[in-house]
């Protein structure tokens, strides 16, 4: 069970980067139009600005906490049962071998 929950936190670890590059891009570049909402005509831009800043945080922190946590608690581990390869060469996975 301690392998399942370390695949868990390595996968989280090294989707972190891709998640946190992607969001701080987008969020960095909507600050300067979230801000300007006093000037004229642009109080429709503005909230919509906050609205996209909110659901980048959001699903930022949906994909980064919930779910793992989910797949913890609900994911079950599945054993890959290996079979010998035709040639002898090693162990080959069974999924490989119906291909």
């Amino acid at each position: 069970m301690t392998a399942f929950r370390d695949a868990v936190f390595r996968g989280a670890m090294e989707r972190l980067a891709p998640i946190l590059m992607t969001a701080l891009a987008a969020g960095l570049a909507l600050i300067p139009l979230a801000l300007s909402g006093d000037k004229p005509g642009n109080e429709m831009q503005t909230l919509t600005a906050i609205v996209i800043l909110c659901g980048l945080l959001t699903s930022m922190l949906l994909n980064m906490l919930i779910v793992p946590a989910l797949y913890l608690r609900c994911g079950r581990p599945v054993q890959i049962p290996h079979v010998p390869s035709p040639s002898g060469r090693g162990v080959v996975d069974q999924t490989a071998a119906d291909r």
